[in-house]
């Protein structure tokens, strides 16, 4: 899931701090290998055989990846790390993976052929303290995996090795690892823009969800998550004394206006049936309460469902603004930063994640999911091929339900191998 968050100086620097020391913990990379761990896989012989005795052989290697990537996090653009990790597996069997030109990210194709199927995992964390206790948890202070991305690289980094298994594949395959998929802009415009999707036939991710089980996968066709820009508002006054209002532009008078009028007449220009809410998240003005301040900002996000609004929302969001500022006096300055589009998928490519989830997994572990009002950078990556994304269900059935973006995320490990019997038996279904 996209924040809308960008800052020059963010926590989770290891400069003057010792490293993390695996062979401490449990199910994790050591020096002299791998550390054993292991989770039930939950559609274990339902094959292909081939699938089956991979997923057998190699999952302790799986937990290990996944902890060891979750204990040293590392955020957008600087996944320098799990960039070296991905790739020193992806050369251990065979393959030749090319690091994206900003030193994080990689892209690999497995097989041959003129139709390419890719396959997506984000690999970066985000700037939030861990608060879980597990043993793996992250080394990083103020760095963490809440998200679920670590799970992602796991599980297409063991999709990968399982697709150098197979016998043969239908399809060439193409492992995409992006960066920096929490910030604006992430990581899908560098893939598009460095040329890996010219030859790509359809695009699939799965993203972890606590509230579904483990076991299952929610899909839909159409719009999954909502577009999300954001917008500041910055205001200046004359200032003075609130005893003399007239006499100047009264700006918190005026922040006051449009904290309420825009919203308001955002919900009357746009059909209500896309979804779309603008909600203020900041607002920032003076100290003294007899003064007038001179400064004040406000910022938030604007969230739409529908592609079409999402495209004429900058111009009717900047001429409301000036219109419902115009009479106060202040003067405006409004920084509007687009966001991501909407993840939109189409029923083609959505019918063939469904027929290898079910084929995986059993017809009954598919669910029907509602739209998010979340944003994803996936979305880029369909304004350009058709595909789909898909919640991959982490909760283990019992206990609370652990959100994303929150310190206490954690997930059932057995979603990993779900995970894996997904993507593998989607690029088969092509």
């Amino acid at each position: 899931m996209t924040v809308l968050y960008s800052g020059p100086e963010v926590p989770g620097d290891r400069d003057g701090r010792s490293s993390i020391t695996d062979a401490a913990l449990d199910g994790l990379i050591t020096a002299s290998g791998v550390s054993m761990a292991s989770v039930e896989d939950l559609a274990a012989g339902r094959g292909p055989d081939w699938l089956d005795r991979c997923l057998e052989r190699s999952v302790a290697d799986i937990i290990a990846w996944r902890r060891h990537i979750h204990a040293n996090p590392e955020l957008a653009n600087r996944e320098f790390g799990t960039t070296e990790l991905v790739v020193s597996e992806l050369r251990s069997l065979g393959l030749r993976p090319t690091v994206l030109a900003g030193g994080t990210g990689v892209v690999c194709d497995i097989g041959s052929g003129e139709t390419c199927i890719a396959l997506r995992a984000d690999m970066d964390a985000l700037p939030i303290t861990e608060a879980t206790g597990l043993p793996y948890a992250s080394a990083v202070d103020g760095v963490a995996h809440a998200c679920g991305h670590d799970a992602h690289t796991a599980i297409l980094m063991a999709t990968g090795a399982a697709l150098v298994a197979a016998p043969e594949l239908p399809v060439r395959v193409r492992l995409i690892f992006q960066p920096a998929e929490e910030v604006m802009y992430g990581g899908a415009l560098d893939v598009i823009a460095e040329g890996w999707l010219a030859d790509v036939d359809r695009i699939f991710a799965l993203h972890c969800a606590p509230h579904l089980p483990v076991g299952t996968i929610g899909t839909r066709v159409g719009a999954v998550t909502s577009a999300a820009d954001l917008v500041t508002l910055s205001l200046t006054s004359p200032g003075g004394h609130t005893s003399r209002p007239h006499l100047t532009a009264d700006l918190v008078h005026a922040l006051g206006t449009v904290i309420t009028g825009l919203p308001s007449v955002l919900s009357r220009r746009v059909d209500p049936r896309s979804g779309t809410v603008l909600t203020w998240g900041s607002v920032h003005a003076g100290d003294a309460p007899n003064t007038v301040p001179e400064q004040g900002t406000l910022r938030g996000t604007v969230r739409t469902a529908e592609h079409a609004v999402w495209r004429e929302l900058e111009p009717l969001v900047r001429s409301t603004a000036e219109s419902l500022l115009a009479p106060t006096g202040v003067d405006l300055d409004i920084g509007y930063r687009q966001g991501v589009p909407p993840v939109v998928c189409d029923e083609q490519s959505t019918a063939q994640l469904r027929q290898g989830a079910a084929t995986a997994l059993g017809p009954e572990a598919l669910i029907e999911i509602e739209q998010s009002s979340g944003g994803e950078d996936f979305g880029w990556y369909l304004e350009h091929v058709p595909g789909s994304f898909a919640r991959l269900g982490v909760w283990p059935g019992h206990g609370p339900v652990r959100d994303i973006h929150q310190g206490t995320f954690q997930l059932d490990e057995r979603a990993l191998l779900v995970g894996v019997r997904t993507f593998v038996h989607t690029v088969l279904a092509a």
